[in-house]
């Protein structure tokens, strides 16, 4: 019984954190609300872009290529994270008698990821300039003569 208290009072400790670290929050940005000035002009309303004079609408569509490859990049990121604590107790599991099989759970993690990675670049998603190779050209498609 005494162990359960004990982690009653530990699970406490973390929730009184939580609800200090909302609470300071939430005073903190209740008088910054209060103390700042407050006198919006048409130029402070306007669009900031890096000092420069905005041009043509904020509201343009970006190419879907640019968050394929950063999805592919934080992948790949990802795949460091868990590969450098992996690589830094190796040696333990080896002297314990797991290396083998660690290293083949970890051979297959990044075996997956490597196949993410192909299936990516076989679909053509790395290139930054996508040509339509699947596409016939407009003559044939109407039946017409190029």
């Amino acid at each position: 019984m005494q162990s359960m208290q004990g982690m009653q009072f530990a699970f406490g400790v973390v929730l009184m954190f939580m609800v200090m670290g909302l609470l300071i929050g939430i005073v903190a940005l209740t008088l910054s609300s209060f103390i700042r000035p407050h006198n919006p002009t048409e130029q402070k309303l306007q669009i900031y872009e890096c000092g420069e004079e905005p041009v043509g609408s904020p509201w343009m569509q970006f190419n879907n290529r640019f968050y394929t490859v950063a999805l592919v990049f934080i992948l790949f990121d990802v795949e460091v994270v868990f590969l450098f604590p992996w690589a830094v107790i190796f040696n333990d599991f080896i002297k314990q008698g797991l290396g083998a099989f660690i290293f083949a759970e970890m051979a297959v993690f990044v075996g997956i990821l490597a196949l993410g990675l192909v299936y990516a670049w076989a679909k053509g998603d790395l290139e930054w300039v996508r040509t339509r190779r699947f596409m016939k050209p407009a003559a044939a498609r109407k039946g017409g003569v190029a």
